[in-house]
């Protein structure tokens, strides 16, 4: 079967071709050698307004795997010990065709507040068209106060593959076998 996401010019719809960016000097006076993937154009609606604008998810650092998404709330949100609540980020999406977002922590507000998202990762598959929201839990001992614009969460567009089940009476052998929790551990 062909690719859904080959065209007849043998080129990803929707994507550009694979960049390989020559040696150059970062920031800090290393020389570095990224090698990036090609990207993938995602339309995105914003679904909440409101003052100040709430930014669309984006990445921090030119080598960011994930875009930081922003709470688009009105008002302020006191997040008790152990209390989840249901965040909006404030945008919709249409991914392509066999492409999914994840939906994971920000390790900053997980190691300084114990802020982490209660689905981790949430998954937004490529025929959800309804806005992002974050379900988000406190596993701190203080309560948090979350603001609007506040960077919550981020988010990784990737690649996936959809499976044809094969049932067979017996599984192929492996080194690991049916070794499961703390199998490598004597």
């Amino acid at each position: 079967m062909p690719d859904p996401l080959i065209d007849s010019k043998n080129h990803r719809a929707g994507f550009n071709p694979p960049v390989s960016v020559p040696a150059e000097e970062s920031r800090l006076g290393a020389k570095t050698t990224p090698e990036f993937t090609a990207e993938v154009k995602v339309a995105i609606k914003r679904v909440r307004h409101g003052e100040p604008a709430v930014p669309l998810p984006r990445y921090m650092t030119e080598g960011s795997a994930g875009l930081d998404v922003a709470a688009a709330i009105e008002d302020d949100v006191v997040l008790a010990p152990l209390e989840r609540v249901l965040i909006p980020a404030g945008f919709a999406l249409a991914l392509p065709a066999g492409f999914e977002a994840q939906i994971r922590p920000r390790s900053g507000l997980a190691l300084k507040h114990g802020v982490t998202l209660v689905n981790s990762p949430g998954t937004i598959d490529s025929d959800y068209r309804g806005e992002v929201q974050l379900a988000m839990i406190n596993l701190g001992s203080e309560p948090v106060t979350i603001r609007r614009g506040d960077r919550i969460a981020q988010m990784v567009v990737q690649r996936v593959a959809r499976v044809g089940w094969e049932e067979v009476d017996e599984l192929p052998a492996s080194a690991r076998d049916a070794g499961g929790f703390g199998h490598t551990s004597k």
